[in-house]
């Protein structure tokens, strides 16, 4: 009985069975084709983080300057900032004012640029009359404004020099305030313990302007 029923149903049951099959087929695959690897969505991803790292770091090390503090400070010298820091972060690095400082023309707020070289005065001092600015940037910096100015330099600048310990320094610092301004760097000859040789090592270091 079941023979002659299988016999009397087979072929109007084979073409729907054929149709499901198919069916699970065509979604099985479509659905394996539509989402990429999980590996390849890694390569795509990766390398932009890669170039976001490398971004930032050029981004940091444009960031850094470097500042010339110079005249009435713990320690004179050259120090790194960021572009955002102020004349008073450089400062700070530098030990803060002596107790000779005179401040009063300093604009801490101003922010600092790279090559900036930056001039602390002493009170008292008299400065020359393009100098009331004390900031000079680099477009304004020349050789001659390399050398130390014996009309300017304090106790601690001068000991720098070849041949200038902190005694002939103080020597410096006493003919000025004894004598007003040097006229000229031969002057300088004209202060006891400086002599013709010791000039000579200095000569190309100094200036009085």
């Amino acid at each position: 009985m079941l023979q002659s029923l299988w016999q009397k149903y087979k072929k109007s049951m084979l073409f729907p069975s054929i149709l499901v099959v198919s069916g699970l087929c065509y979604f099985y695959f479509s659905s394996s084709d539509s989402s990429p690897p999980q590996e390849e969505l890694f390569e795509t991803i990766q390398p932009k983080k890669e170039i976001n790292t490398i971004e930032s770091a050029e981004e940091a090390v444009i960031q850094q300057v470097f500042v010339d503090i110079k005249g009435a400070v713990v320690y004179p010298g050259v120090y790194e900032l960021q572009q955002d820091q102020r004349i008073k972060d450089a400062v700070q690095l530098a030990g803060g004012y002596t107790e000779h400082a005179d401040t009063q023309l300093i604009n801490h707020a101003q922010k600092v640029q790279d090559e900036m070289v930056i001039y602390i005065p002493i009170k008292g001092e008299l400065l020359d009359e393009g100098s009331t600015n004390l900031f000079m940037m680099p477009s304004e910096s020349s050789q001659q404004e390399q050398k130390i100015n014996i009309n300017k330099a304090d106790i601690e600048t001068l000991s720098t020099l070849p041949g200038i310990g902190p005694s002939k320094a103080q020597s410096i610092l006493t003919y000025r305030e004894e004598n007003g301004h040097f006229q000229t760097i031969d002057d300088l000859k004209n202060v006891s313990g400086i002599g013709d040789k010791t000039f000579e090592k200095l000569k190309d270091a100094i200036t009085a302007n």
